[in-house]
């Protein structure tokens, strides 16, 4: 069973997930957790690119 998120959940569950694990990992694997956030919570490539300017520093 799946259930409908609302528009924007799904992201902020990703970069809550991303950030759980950076805890535990090398920060140089980001560019790998973002893909498999990518896939794990179905984010659009406006997402992903979101993700990598967030891990980045650049989004406050």
């Amino acid at each position: 069973m799946t259930t409908v998120m609302p528009k924007g959940d799904s992201l902020r569950q990703a970069v809550k997930w991303i950030s759980e694990l950076r805890k535990e990992n090398d920060p140089s694997s980001d560019s790998k957790l973002i893909d498999e956030a990518c896939l794990k919570f179905n984010l659009t490539p406006k997402d992903s690119e979101y993700l990598t300017r967030f891990l980045k520093g650049e989004v406050e």
